[in-house]
């Protein structure tokens, strides 16, 4: 597939894994500190010191990327993204690569490259990419226990569903109303779309009792 040249004003799936398929996030503050770099990195201004995500930013920032959804998990992240300036997605994700792959391999003692070479990319041009991506980007984390979810085959889907309003590392909280970590995302598109917060829940819900991964397969990447 050939690699898009990324348009303003277009969205875009991103994702990255381990190099060798190894673990990314290995604790807590390892999430909160990629979680931050999302928030800190995307402002064509130079970075400031690390502080707290959420806190209330004094600084005029100028947004390279809407960040429309992201999830994290050990191994991998998946980003919606929609550009607001020219290269704004190939500075954010350099930001973003350098200054995370800098912190963990000095907490870790490590060094080289941490994900597996350049992150991919796909371009949303179909309706249906666009109305299922947010809903296979906020579903990935009941890889963690409910594995089934792949083949459509969740026996307790309202337990699933309880499980990713406790999974902290994704945007899907607060597109439920719970805050998480508001201050990273740009949701204004995507809830007025999808009808609010309550129905965005519901909308959920039904994915998690009607869908397998074989209905969304077409917009993952995953290799």
């Amino acid at each position: 597939m050939k690699r898009p040249v990324p348009e303003n004003g277009e969205i875009y799936h991103i994702y990255n894994r381990g190099v060798e398929k190894r673990v990314t996030f290995s604790k807590d503050p390892d999430y909160v500190r990629f979680i931050h770099d999302l928030f800190e990195f995307n402002d064509s201004n130079p970075a400031g010191k690390y502080s707290e995500v959420g806190l209330p930013n004094m600084k005029q920032r100028n947004l390279l990327v809407e960040i429309m959804a992201f999830c994290l998990m050990p191994n991998h992240y998946h980003l919606m993204v929609r550009q607001k300036e020219d290269f704004g997605i190939t500075e954010f994700m350099r930001k973003l690569g350098t200054g995370y792959t800098n912190y963990f391999n000095q907490k870790y003692e490590r060094v080289g490259p941490l994900f597996q070479g350049k992150y991919k990319i796909l371009h949303v041009t179909e309706e249906r990419h666009f109305l299922h991506l947010p809903y296979y980007i906020h579903m990935n984390p009941l890889d963690e226990d409910f594995p089934e979810w792949r083949d459509g085959n969740i026996k307790n889907p309202k337990e699933a569903s309880l499980f990713l309003e406790t999974y902290r590392w994704s945007s899907y909280l607060d597109y439920i109303g719970k805050k998480n970590f508001p201050s990273v995302t740009q949701r204004e598109f995507l809830t007025a779309f999808f009808d609010g917060e309550k129905q965005y829940k519901q909308d959920m819900f039904r994915w998690i009792s009607e869908n397998g991964i074989e209905n969304i397969e077409h917009i993952s990447l995953e290799e």
